[in-house]
This record gives structure tokens, sequence and C-alpha cells, in this order.
């Protein structure tokens, strides 16, 4: 029996509630795709009226009650917080979650961990110090013994994107774009796309910085001294590697049809048409990392908390996908 997914609660006075009870009521008949909630049984009850919840004690226990009710771990929160009002005193909770999560990902309890979002302005205040998810679980990575270089990739159908830069204001790309940046990250994919998704030689596209990829230096620099070297490099390791290409006739089917992920330079080169293509089932995925880790490509939603009208699609595409890179890795 292969360790079930473990879905962390995120912000729980965000939309986290009720996209869970969603997916669930979508998943539960689906062989492979259970899940234990790793949160507060009694305000995901509150939350979803008439939700059948079971309580369980260890994530191996999920697989048993998965058809009949969500499976939760429970965790109490010092508060329930009202939906759309972030409770600053439930923020020590919501991280010391995903640090659970991850410990039970790295003892082989769970399959694979898929993260509901956080509110970062909210977790500050009890002492996170991270750009997001991604590099937290990197964090915790290290601090448990395996330190990675860990690489963010968005789904949505066909496209896999990559963004070399990711949080950082777009003045500092330039100068945070390095050859060892793009080095790394392009290995790293290479090597989870074929564990994780089956590819036995993916093809890797890159886009350039400026526009038209700099039109050979006319339009900038980064292609000549920075992008090309790092692209001769991967070929010369044996990748295969097309690039750079001008990022405004990347992304468009028959583009896409040439590579099996695109490495970007900065965060909105690769969100954008991610976001575009599929908006409401877009995928945040954590290649690099010693365990599976997915989560929908989507914030907390507060101004539409507790309305009925948060959109389940990129949480059960989430775990979908948790599971199918749980069976191509097994």
């Amino acid at each position: 029996m292969t360790a079930p997914l473990i879905l962390t609660m995120g912000e729980p006075a965000g939309v986290a509630p009720e996209i869970t009870a969603a997916a669930w009521e979508m998943l539960r008949h689906e062989p492979g795709a259970a899940f234990a909630l790793l949160g507060d049984a009694a305000y995901w009850r509150a939350r979803n009226p008439g939700l059948p919840v079971t309580e369980i004690a260890a994530p191996r226990e999920a697989d048993a009650v998965f058809a009949k009710a969500l499976p939760v771990l429970h965790r109490p929160l010092a508060s329930h917080p009202q939906p759309g009002t972030i409770a600053t005193d439930t923020a020590p909770q919501v991280i010391s979650v995903i640090d659970e999560a991850v410990a039970m990902a790295l003892r082989g309890e769970a399959g694979g961990i898929v993260t509901n979002p956080i509110q970062k302005e909210a977790l500050y205040g009890a002492g996170f110090r991270h750009q997001g998810h991604t590099d937290y679980l990197a964090h915790l990575s290290a601090r448990n013994g395996k330190p990675v270089q860990e690489v963010m990739m968005l789904v949505a159908e066909d496209l896999r994107a990559i963004p070399v830069t990711v949080h950082i204001p777009l003045k500092d790309v330039p100068g945070q774009l390095t050859r060892a940046a793009i080095l790394s990250q392009a290995r790293v994919t290479v090597r989870d796309l074929t564990r994780y998704f089956g590819i036995a030689r993916p093809r890797l596209a890159v886009t350039g910085l400026n526009p038209h990829a700099g039109e050979n230096g006319t339009m900038g620099r980064e292609e000549i001294e920075v992008i090309r070297p790092a692209l001769d490099t991967l070929r010369a390791e044996g990748f295969d590697v097309s690039g750079p290409l001008s990022a405004d006739t990347a992304f468009h089917a028959e583009a896409r049809a040439t590579y099996d992920a695109i490495l970007c330079m900065y965060h909105d080169q690769a969100l954008i048409p991610v976001k575009t293509l599929d908006f409401h089932g877009g995928i945040n995925v954590s290649l690099g990392l010693p365990f599976i880790r997915t989560s929908p490509d989507h914030g907390t939603a507060l101004g539409i908390a507790g309305k009925g009208l948060a959109n389940p699609r990129s949480l059960i595409a989430a775990i979908r996908l948790a599971a199918q890179m749980r069976e191509a890795a097994a």
C-alpha cells in the first residue's frame, strides 16, 4: 500500500476549508487519490456543515475512511477565525503544520505533500522569514540534513514553466540572473521530469530575458553573456536544450509542442502564460525536494472565503498530480 498524501490546512480564514471539502467530494472514489488533512477537524466541520469528517491518528489510516469521510489529523487551532478575517494567533499553527507534514514525508509516512495556500503577511509575526512555500520547504529539508536546490515549476495543461528568478523586483532580475542559476535549475528540472513524469529525455526550452531575446545584443547583452553560455554548457552535458527563445513566441500551442518544460527568466514571464492558459486549474510543483510537493496555483482568496464562490479545480488538479508523481517514482 502506498503512503497517502498529506494536505496542509494553509490559511484557515481563506478558502482552504471549502476547496478541501470540494476536493474530497470529487476524489473520494478515485483510486490512489486518498489524502489526509493536517488541520483542525472542528473548524473544517464548522466551515462545511454536513461534511463527514473522521479524525485519524496516523496517515496510514486515511485510505480506510477516505471514501466515506474526510480523514483529518486533528491539530486544534488557537481560535476559529471568521472567514476572510485573519486571526494572527493561528499563524504558529499554520507554520507547525507545514513542519509536521515535511517530517511525515521524510519519514515515509506521507507519499507526498499538497499545501493549501498561506497568507505570508500573517506568518511574518510568528517568525516566518521566507519568500513562500517553496524556499521554506527547501529550508526544512536542509534543516533535516537534506540540502537541496529547489525549483518552482508551474503546470497548466501541456505547459510546464519554471521561473529562474522568482519573488524579486523586476529591476533586480538582471543582477540575479546568472549562469549558475540557469544551470542548477535546468539540471534539477530534467532530473525530476524523468523521475516523476516518466520523460526519458526531456526537451528543455529556455527564454531570453529581453524583448526578441535581445536581438543579438541590440536590446541587452544578457542573452550573449549569461544565457547562451549556460545553454552551451548544458548541451555539452548531453541535455536537449533550445534557446534562448523570444518569450513572445514561446508559449503558443505549436511552440509548446516542441518542449517538455520551459525555463523562464523571471516570475511573470512564466506565470502569465500559465494563468492565461488555465487560470483555475494551474498547479505549483516544487522540484528538487526529497519529497513530492504540489499546491494550487492561487492564493488564500480572503475576499470570497466562506461565500461559496471558491473554485476547487486547482486543488483537485494538484492532488491528482501529486498522486501521479508518487506512482511514477514508486
